[in-house]
This record gives structure tokens, sequence and C-alpha cells, in this order.
């Protein structure tokens, strides 16, 4: 917003209670684990205790930095698909269906093929945001995408592109080797011009004449001080910290609030509601060949990948190593994927911890559309304070189904032929574990989130009691009040949410300069032809 915003002369000033991006720990893609652990990157949130999975809390890891999350997160790019906007469209967010956000999504992107094909017609080539593939050097990248066509589902060239459903490459922010963050893509060259600049600060409220926002409380250098908007405030701060934000300036449930002793300036009781997520699960394999990314695991593999990015950009660094990837149908008569894998060449966690038994790999795989709903409340009217959030994960019947759907196609696609030569044995659920009890035992000690929260300012028609924003992302009940994050999605988008929350920023930008929408997409994507009555 910042970019689109100063670029057409408006004066914009950025709040950014985080530092420096400046570093390898954040630049050089193979070191994504590091930033999302760290709490000079991080915010550092967890869940409450979930009770559907064995009151265990869950990292919510959201970027306290230059970038946002888009600087921790694992540079994965997936659009989403375009059923999911067409839904946004039905249920009230009219102007958001995928032939209206496709041409936003062109205008973002500077794609680059890395000579594995795909759809040009569908994609941006000269926007700010650079988006490749990795190098698919491993063999277990292309035994992967071979052992998907060989279990029966079909090969996809460009999963944002014409057909999302199916397996190929994975797409990555990723720019001659470093991560291209919203930062690197936007904020800088933002900040060149004289009317774009930003402070170090946290924000701790909107700050009304009336109903219409004037400026925002900050807290910088242990001062508070009021920074005051010549037009209009807008949070970005993440489905975590803006409904914490519009709780603190008074929008809200109206009990809740007065519950902490703020004054109600508008009763919202969608604030905060709606967060949703994806869980998701590692299905892990001993390799039976050395040639899984285990044999760089130590420091002095290590220290020389580090080197060889820090003097040249290229090597085993310039990567995040998630370079295949699948959405799959889980059973006949679901019309669009609802299950997506990630795909990586070693057994290892996100907290950088490696599978003990040494070589192996592994497949990310979690459902795209959960039911369960949490919510996002605060624990007292203290800005410093965390917020209270929980997400209730598998508090839907049809959760604990989907996982072990999850599980059996992956066991599935793993036993193909493609795969024979590489593996030893499954580490992870592990051979034993065949029941519905077992698989369910191991969901609920074993699931972990995807870090793609969203949903707790849910755009939607004003008549709609629990929707936060309109249409055109206006705070509704308030004057002068926006919100341009992930936090307005309706519900969540197939895959990782950078890309389509970065689309959001691209198109709020206009709404807010008054500018008529960018022309509707034709463009038709790729439906199974069978898809009632076959699951691949």
């Amino acid at each position: 917003m910042a970019y689109r915003l100063s670029a057409a002369g408006a004066r914009v000033l950025i709040i950014e209670h985080g530092g420096s991006d400046i570093g390898p720990l954040i630049q050089m893609p193979a070191a994504l684990s590091y930033p999302m652990n760290m709490r000079q990157y991080d915010w550092g949130y967890q869940s409450e205790p979930e009770p559907f999975l064995n009151n265990r809390r869950l990292a919510c890891p959201r970027g306290k930095v230059i970038g946002g999350s888009s600087s921790i997160n694992g540079m994965v790019y997936v659009r989403g698909h375009a059923m999911d906007f067409d839904h946004w469209a039905e249920t009230g967010a009219q102007g958001w269906a995928y032939a209206d956000v496709l041409p936003y999504f062109k205008r973002m992107e500077h794609w680059h093929s890395g000579g594995h094909g795909g759809d040009p017609g569908w994609r941006g080539t000269s926007g700010p945001l650079h988006v490749s593939r990795g190098p698919r050097r491993n063999p277990l990248f292309a035994a992967f995408v071979e052992a998907g066509r060989q279990a029966g589902y079909p090969i996809t060239g460009d999963y944002n592109g014409h057909q999302q459903e199916g397996f190929g490459p994975m797409e990555q922010t990723v720019h001659r080797g470093r991560r291209w963050s919203a930062a690197n893509a936007y904020l800088r060259p933002a900040l060149r011009r004289a009317n774009c600049r930003i402070i170090r600060a946290l924000a701790q409220r909107v700050v009304f004449d009336g109903r219409r926002a004037i400026g925002v409380e900050v807290l910088q250098n242990g001062q508070k001080r009021v920074l005051r908007a010549g037009r209009e405030v807008v949070l970005a701060a993440s489905s975590i910290n803006s409904p914490k934000l519009l709780m603190l300036s008074g929008i809200g449930p109206a009990a809740e609030l007065r519950r902490h002793g703020i004054g109600v300036t508008a009763d919202r009781p969608g604030v905060g509601q709606n967060l949703q997520d994806h869980l998701e699960l590692y299905i892990q394999m001993a390799a039976s060949q050395p040639i899984t990314l285990y044999k760089h695991w130590n420091l002095l593999s290590k220290a020389m990948i580090g080197a060889q990015w820090l003097l040249t950009k290229t090597g085993m660094g310039a990567s995040n190593q998630f370079e295949s990837a699948a959405f799959i149908r889980s059973r006949a008569g679901v019309p669009y994927p609802d299950i997506q894998y990630h795909f990586l060449p070693i057994a290892v966690r996100y907290d950088g911890q490696a599978a003990a038994e040494g070589h192996g790999f592994q497949a990310h795989v979690g459902p795209m559309r959960s039911a369960s709903r949490g919510h996002v409340t605060l624990r007292s009217a203290d800005p410093l304070e965390a917020p209270k959030i929980v997400f209730n994960y598998m508090s839907h019947p049809e959760d604990w189904e989907d996982f072990r759907r999850c599980i059996r196609l992956t066991r599935e696609i793993f036993a193909q032929e493609a795969f024979a030569p590489f593996i030893k044995h499954e580490i992870q659920p592990g051979a034993a574990v065949q029941s519905d009890a077992e698989l369910d035992g191991f969901i609920a000690e074993h699931a972990e989130s995807a870090y793609h929260p969203c949903g707790t300012c849910k755009m939607g028609a004003t008549s709609d009691p629990m929707a936060v924003v309109d249409a055109q992302a206006r705070v509704i009940g308030v004057e002068g009040l926006r919100v341009a994050d992930s936090s307005i999605f309706p519900r969540i988008t197939n895959g990782n949410l950078n890309a389509p929350s970065i689309m959001v920023g691209e198109k709020v930008s206009d709404h807010l300069l008054g500018l008529a929408p960018l022309a509707r997409a034709n463009d038709v994507p790729w439906q199974h032809p069978e898809w009632q009555s076959k699951q691949r």
C-alpha cells in the first residue's frame, strides 16, 4: 500500500514496531527456519491450550520486522484457487471474485518460469514482486511429481495459472538468490520517494474524533504521542494484531470491550472472530540413499553454504528447498482441491530439528478448508500484553476424517514405483499406525500450524452483523479507517497466504485512491471434468 499510494502522490507514514531485515538470517532463503524462531523478528505468539490437540500450545509466528511476516515466512507463493475468491464474492465481498482479483495478481507479479513451462498468459511479468522456481536438482523432487502421476493424479505446469489441481513445481518469492519480501519488493522503492517515510514505534490504538479516525497513538522511545492522519488510517498489522488494535481502539464486541474498561466506538461483534488457519502433518520417510539435504545438516556444511551465498547469492542457500508441490481433491464430489502438499528432501521440523534417523524426506500435507473457527481476544486494555489466541483446531468432526484421508492418500503416493529406489521405511506416523483411532492419536500429538492465520476482521456486506469491513475494506461503523491484510479474508484460501495478502494491499490501495478497479479478467480456470464422480 505504501508503494501504490506514494506512487499516486499521497503522503504515507508507515508505523513499524520491528527493526531491520538486513542480514543473512532473513535474506538467505535456506535460513527460513531461523527468523520465525527469533524474538528479534517474531512476536512470539502462541495459542492457548488447544482442547482437541491434547491441550498443546501451538506457535503462531507473526513478523515483527520490516516486511512483516513476508520477512520470516517460507517464501512459498500460492495465489489460491479461483473458487476461493468466487466464494468471497458470493458471501458478501462484492468485487472480490476471481475475475476481479486476477488482474491484481498479474499487476503485482514479475514471474520467472525457470524453464519449467507454465501459463504465461495467466501471469504478470512486470510487477514488483518477483516469483521464481527452484532448480529442482535433487531427484526426489521429480520422484514426488512422477509418483503423483503414477497414482493417477494430473500434472500441472503452473498451479498459479490455468490449473491448480495436480503435481508440479512449487513457486517461491526469491529473486537472484534473495528472499523477495514485501520490504524488498514494495517498501524500499516506496521509501526512495520523498512522500513516504517510516518510523519505528508501537501502535497502541487508533484515535477518533467522534466516529472518524484522525490518527494513531504510538509508543516511541518510551513516550506516547499521537500521529495525525491527513486522510485515512490503514491497519495492516496481521490477523492477530489488527483485531487487537481495533479492540484497543473501541471497535469490537461491546461487552468484551467494556469488560476491559474500553469505551465503545463501534459495536462490531465480528472483530477477532472467524479465526482460521491451515494445520498440517509431516509424513516422513527414511531414505535408502544418502541424497537428501541431511548431508548438509552439520556446522561445516552450513558454514560453506552460507559463505557461498554471501559471496555469490547462489547454491543451496538460494532456495527455500520447497521445489515440488501438489493440490489434490480428497474425494469425489469435492469441486476443487482441498489438500495441499509441500515436498521437502529432508525430514525436519520448522524449528530446525531434524529426524533422528538421518537421511529422510517428507511431505507436508493438510486440508485446506476446515470448518473449525477460533478467535482473538484481549487479555487486558494494556497494548503491551499479547492477545489471547484460540484456534479451536480440530473442533469439527470432519477435520478428523479429512486428516485421516490426508495420511492414507500420502502413503499411497509414497508407495508408487517412482519412490521405490529411495524409501527405506516410514518414520512417521510409522507402519504400525493404521486404524482410525491410531491415526487420530498421531494427529492430536503431531499436527502443526502451517502459519496461515486469517479471517479475524471479515469482509462482507454491511448488513452482515459479523462483518468488520465492507467490500472496500472500510471498517463498518466508523469513517477514515481500513484494514488491509489477511484478517479481512471471509474464508481461508487454498495454500500459503502471502500472495493473497499482498493482493489485498494492491486492491485496497486502488479503493483508497478512488480509482476504478482493474478490468475484470475473462480467463476460465480448469476444473476436473469428472469431479462429481472421481477423486482423481
